[in-house]
């Protein structure tokens, strides 16, 4: 194989691992949407089932990517982890990881294209971009009112 040539075998294996992934994603979101409680429960489902929604239409993107090389995308929902821990931050810090996982996918898929197809590498470079805005706003939300350090390093 040149070193140009795609190796789409390894990419339709790793866009059906995003697929899984992602769409544990819909799962853990709208479990953790439903296990909210207290005062500020309804700004808390509401961005957590946009995320759930967010985490659909990746899963959608990358299902559209396995068929576009001729390959039959994932029935498989990636690894869901019930830790029954449901308050805000526990469920806050287990989508960090969450979000953290996804990203080290598509920084994967990233490398795998470099120089091979610009049209993956486009669409890695859209969706690194978005769980690192989807990591800020945890990390963020993580945060005590009006503490400007980062929760976690990295």
């Amino acid at each position: 194989m040149s070193e140009q040539e795609l190796d789409k075998k390894a990419v339709v294996a790793l866009l059906n691992e995003i697929l899984e992934t992602e769409l544990a994603g819909v799962v853990r979101y709208t479990h953790y949407s439903l296990m909210i409680f207290g005062h500020s429960r309804i700004p808390i489902v509401s961005w957590l089932r946009g995320e759930a929604a967010t985490c659909l239409s990746h899963a959608d993107q990358a299902g559209e990517l396995v068929t576009y090389f001729g390959e039959h995308p994932s029935l498989k929902i990636g690894a869901l982890l019930e830790t029954h821990k449901h308050g805000i931050n526990d469920i806050l810090i287990e989508a960090l990881d969450a979000e953290k996982a996804g990203l080290a996918l598509y920084k994967k898929l990233l490398d795998l294209v470099r120089d091979r197809s610009v049209f993956l590498e486009e669409y890695a470079r859209r969706m690194i971009a978005e769980e690192e805005q989807h990591l800020g706003e945890v990390n963020k939300m993580l945060r005590k009112p009006g503490e400007i350090a980062r929760f976690a390093a990295g």
